[in-house]
């Protein structure tokens, strides 16, 4: 959530590398299992893709293989400080 490494995690919180990474793991864990993931996670029917997606080759050839999609999300992403030029006014 927070976009930081494991070491500044911990010494934010003051806690061990090795406890950070514990208790991501087990959170991973619960997210990725039932009844999380069966209640909260829902993967796009492939028959109800939108016509006007599908009918649109300006849309389609990067579509065609998504399997899911985020409604309302948003994933905060931080690329390092040598690759921010790259995914400049990438949405």
């Amino acid at each position: 959530v927070t976009g930081l490494t494991i070491w500044h995690v911990g010494e934010w919180f003051q806690h061990l590398n090795a406890m950070i990474s514990r208790y991501f793991h087990k959170m991973l864990i619960i997210f990725s299992t039932p009844p999380f993931y069966t209640k909260y996670v829902h993967l796009l029917d492939e028959n109800k893709i939108h016509t006007r997606i599908q009918d649109n080759m300006r849309f389609w050839p990067f579509f065609k293989d998504v399997i899911g999609a985020l409604d309302g999300s948003h994933i905060h992403a931080a690329p390092s400080a040598a690759d921010r030029g790259t995914f400049r006014n990438c949405k």
